[in-house]
């Protein structure tokens, strides 16, 4: 039997008895539909990178300018999660998700009937805010609506929202707005984000972490050196893979020889293996998460040398690609996994702390690999970079593993 008691604002609280079951081998409703609307609010993030010619043309600016907009919203998503889950703390979980929809809705659509560059920039900042504080939110929720030995295949499910979000939403905005115009991909952004805030103040189930809210509890967790520990793990682990796959176009042209009629169908055999590896890793890292941590490091790390010893041979590079997906996410539940272990007791801040870990990894990329490529260093050398970042992420997970082992034995 469950009980409920009922929060500020009119959500119930699960006590002791936990969520409701699912059936055997699913989860539950509200953790799909949790991925979904991180599949429409991540969409925006991939899709303005397809239109940044249209975008300067349109607005009679420099093709800089433009990409400054994807820049703003990359810096609202890394400044913003950690305070907005400070500000929220105390709100209902359900709340909390339907507003960020809300507010990321609105930011989008302003920007959308606008202009005036200086507003679109703002715009696209309160957006990265937004989408910050959704997906900070949605990572608690999602393992508040499972069994502990579930949190982090939920938490894969969930991800595989941005992965879905990179690969497929991005390029199909792109078309969209390729079709009518650059603004025609964002409304349909706004749209879908609409449909899941919608959807979850209907359907969504109510959860809390099931200890009264303490914001002073929620910066002493996130003191611990072990949190760090995994949140360095997390920056290094996503731009080691991420190097590779932001250039993968450039280097199947320019270094594989291929036709660029088959890059599209190359970069979605890594969106199927990054699927494939949130499944295989959401599994693992439940029982097994240093596992799933160690397999993702050492698969980057062999996949992105074999990247640049064998990118002249497309034969090699194709199944590479579909091998570096899988290890870049095998590792992702883990990352989540060991978060939500290490802060169980105050898990908001340390996942908003996560959401802005991932973006920094992912700014990273541009700042990495330009500074190679500046040098005139050959375009196989950001694959070269990834098995580095790989390579210094294997120590951390030891040190990770360790000081668990020997907190567990006091």
């Amino acid at each position: 039997m469950i009980k409920t008691t009922e929060e500020p604002g009119g959500d119930s609280t699960r006590q002791a008895d936990g969520p409701p079951p699912a059936p055997r081998g699913r989860l539950p409703f509200g953790v799909y539909l949790l991925a979904f609307s991180l599949f429409a609010m991540g969409s925006a993030e991939f899709l303005l990178a397809g239109v940044l010619p249209a975008v300067a043309d349109d607005l009679r600016i420099t093709l800089p300018a433009a990409g400054a907009l994807i820049s703003a919203f990359a810096a609202g998503v890394v400044v913003g999660g950690p305070p907005f889950a400070i500000l929220s703390l105390r709100w209902p979980r359900r709340t909390t998700l339907v507003t960020t929809q809300a507010v990321f809705a609105a930011s989008v659509a302003i920007g959308l009937v606008t202009d005036d560059y200086p507003v679109l920039l703002a715009s696209r900042f309160a957006s990265g805010l937004a989408y910050a504080g959704y997906w900070a939110v949605a990572a608690v929720t999602a393992v508040g609506l499972v069994t502990p030995d579930r949190t982090a295949r939920a938490s894969g499910v969930v991800v595989s929202g941005l992965s879905l979000a990179m690969i497929a939403g991005g390029p199909a905005g792109a078309l969209v707005s390729h079709l009518a115009g650059w603004r025609g991909g964002f409304w349909l952004v706004v749209a879908l984000t609409v449909a899941g805030a919608v959807t979850a103040l209907v359907a969504m189930p109510a959860t809390s972490a099931g200890v009264e809210p303490s914001v002073r509890r929620e910066l002493r967790t996130l003191r611990r050196p072990q949190l760090w520990t995994v949140l360095a793990a997390t920056i290094l682990s996503t731009a080691a893979y991420m190097i590779s796959f932001n250039y993968l176009a450039a280097l199947l042209t320019g270094v594989t020889g291929l036709p660029g009629v088959w890059v599209p169908a190359v970069l979605a055999l890594f969106g199927i293996g990054a699927f494939a590896g949130l499944s295989a890793g959401g599994r693992i890292a439940d029982r097994r998460p240093f596992h799933a941590l160690l397999t993702g490091a050492i698969g980057i790390l062999v996949v992105s040398v074999l990247l640049a010893l064998l990118a002249r041979y497309a034969l090699a590079v194709v199944p590479l690609v579909l091998l570096l997906g899988i290890a870049g996410f095998i590792l992702n539940p883990a990352i989540y996994a060991r978060v939500f272990a290490i802060a169980s007791a105050a898990p908001t801040l340390a996942g908003a702390t996560t959401v802005s870990a991932f973006q920094l990894g992912i700014s990273l990329v541009p700042v990495l690999a330009g500074a190679a490529l500046n040098t005139g260093a050959d375009l196989t050398a950001v694959a070269w970079i990834g098995a580095a970042l790989a390579a210094a992420l294997i120590p951390l997970i030891l040190l990770d593993r360790t000081t668990s082992r020997r907190a567990t034995q006091v």
